[in-house]
């Protein structure tokens, strides 16, 4: 799988549509959550995403330290329903960790991760650091990676 990294503004129009578009397919209709998705972030962000057939299949956005934590941050993580369940989203996560320790020379990452998804986060190093909250009135749990 080939991914890319880029700043919101190397992104094409063409991409930013087909991000918003599978974001909102994901987080807004499958898990039937009204939030505002749109949410000032993306702009200062690092996107990385792998394209198939000239769509964007996986997704997730990389967060500067002090957007949403202290730390570095990970946010929006995706893969569209039709590729699920292949390894694509550890590969993901991994080539961003990659990204995060290489090129912006950061150990520690901060994520919010849906309660469903703490074994997929741990088996990634990241370990819980905070009980169970609500977001968008679903489950989540903060988790922080340290590259040791």
């Amino acid at each position: 799988m080939d991914f890319e990294i880029k700043k919101f503004d190397e992104l094409s129009g063409e991409e930013v549509y087909e991000i918003l578009k599978l974001r909102s397919e994901v987080f807004v209709v499958e898990q039937q959550c009204i939030y505002d998705d749109c949410d000032g972030k993306d702009k200062t962000s690092y996107h990385l995403f792998a394209k198939k057939e000239n769509k964007i299949i996986l997704y997730l956005r990389i967060l500067k330290k002090g957007v949403s934590y202290d730390e570095i941050s990970i946010g929006r993580v995706l893969v569209n329903i039709e590729y699920r369940s292949k390894g694509l989203a550890k590969q993901m996560m991994k080539c961003a960790i990659g990204f995060i320790e290489n090129n912006l020379n950061e150990n520690r990452v901060r994520i919010s991760a849906q309660q469903y998804l703490l074994e997929f986060y741990s088996s990634l190093k990241f370990v819980k650091v905070s009980e169970v909250y609500l977001e968008d009135n679903i489950p989540h749990v903060e988790m922080l990676y340290k590259k040791v």
